[in-house]
């Protein structure tokens, strides 16, 4: 008969039917908590264990132990062995009994157990190491192999675990302190932990987003702060003197009386700044480029005045540059600065300053971006190279399109993961 059911009434059911059922229910184990005595083996007297009472499935059949029981240990050889504490079932006896499995001498490794599935079933309770010509079993021979059982989320130690678990069978592993489960081939972590080494796809930069802090929350955060070289408008300024005693200072031409009316002139030189006949009315040929507008198709420069006065022309070609190098610039720093809206101060000859002039301030560019501040001959802080800033962004560019490469990487990964 290819299909049968049990149990119904009337019907003769079989011992082994019997037993295919309970095992379906419960595992072979000791039926009792991991920590419990039940059929625990100790070391006894001499070549001899003992064995707690207790209650046990093996291949759904039910064995209980009430008392104590003690099993004698064979004989020591002159080579060690392992012999093994079990329980037996016998079908053909009708029995389960307790027993000892001699292992084979010289061997580290215990004997198989049989594991039947009509015929003897046997399940491992302890190893029992044994030296070669001992006389006493001691505590530190011995070692539980005992599974437990009684849950239907099993408790178990690595030597202990299901011998036949199915895929997705869930327990706990007492050696490794850990949950577990079967996938199918091995045994893994139900949690493993988590490491940041171990994650993948994590950005391997974390650009700070604008954000703020309560003052309490700052820690190292300094006890006084020493004033910064700043400025004020002059009407903000309380206290202010009514007077003020004249310093080393200029004076506009129209501003000077009792000047002569012609100067000799001494010994001296215009450079390429006259043509024939012309003469200099602005210092230095500076009315030159002033006079002159841009026009034509030639070559252009950039022109720069020197700290003397002197007009340059800014070349760019690697002819006119040596021990070239890169430098290493923050996109931080630039992305720090700060555009401002300010007045010039008023000064003798443009006594109406220019209003609300934009731009940067150079003391607070030193702070981030020296690079482009200049200096004066007393050493204070003076200009900014405004032509260098361009150069300065080109890293926040260049880190900005790194950032987008790896972004638009991202999201085609997930759009693939997806």
């Amino acid at each position: 008969m290819a299909i049968t059911s049990f149990p119904f009434d009337s019907q003769a059911v079989t011992e082994s039917q019997y037993g295919y059922l309970f095992r379906e229910f419960q595992d072979s184990g000791v039926v009792a908590a991991y920590d419990s005595p039940g059929f625990h083996v100790s070391a006894g007297n001499g070549m001899t264990v003992t064995v707690q009472p207790g209650l046990a499935i093996l291949r759904g059949h039910m064995v209980q132990s009430t008392a104590t029981e003690t099993l004698a240990i064979p004989a020591a050889g002159t080579n060690t062995r392992v012999d093994r504490v079990v329980l037996r079932l016998d079908p053909a006896s009708n029995s389960i009994t307790l027993a000892v499995k001699a292992g084979s001498a010289g061997s580290s490794t215990p004997s198989a157990l049989s594991q039947t599935d009509t015929g003897i079933y046997e399940m491992a309770l302890a190893n029992v190491a044994v030296s070669a010509s001992v006389t006493t079993i001691t505590s530190a021979d011995v070692s539980a192999t005992r599974p437990v059982v009684g849950h239907r989320v099993g408790v178990w130690s690595t030597s202990t675990r299901p011998s036949s678990p199915r895929k997705g069978q869930l327990g706990f592993n007492n050696t490794l302190a850990r949950w577990e489960w079967w996938d199918g081939s091995a045994w893994a972590d139900l949690a493993p932990t988590v490491s940041w080494a171990s994650l993948t796809g994590k950005p391997s930069t974390f650009a700070p987003s604008a954000h703020s802090h309560a003052w309490g929350d700052i820690t190292e955060k300094p006890v006084v702060f020493p004033v910064a070289e700043h400025g004020h408008h002059w009407e903000g300024v309380y206290g202010k003197p009514s007077y003020f005693p004249p310093t080393s200072h200029s004076h506009s031409w129209g501003q000077i009386s009792d000047k002569p009316g012609s100067y000799p002139p001494s010994g001296h030189s215009h450079g390429e700044y006259l043509t024939s006949g012309s003469t200099i009315s602005w210092a230095n040929g500076s009315k030159m480029p002033h006079n002159n507008s841009a026009s034509g198709s030639g070559t252009w420069y950039a022109v720069w005045v020197e700290g003397d006065g002197t007009f340059c022309r800014n070349t760019s070609s690697i002819r006119y540059k040596e021990n070239v190098r890169d430098i290493g610039i923050d996109p931080a720093a630039v992305l720090a600065l700060r555009p401002r809206v300010y007045d010039r101060k008023p000064t003798e000859d443009k006594p109406q300053s220019r209003k609300d002039e934009y731009g940067l301030i150079a003391e607070e560019v030193a702070k981030t971006l020296p690079e482009i501040v200049t200096y004066d001959e007393e050493g204070r802080i003076d200009a900014l190279r405004y032509d260098l800033l361009g150069v300065a962004l080109l890293p926040v560019v260049q880190d900005q399109a790194q950032r987008i490469e790896r972004l638009e990487a991202l999201v085609e990964e997930l759009a693939r993961a997806a």
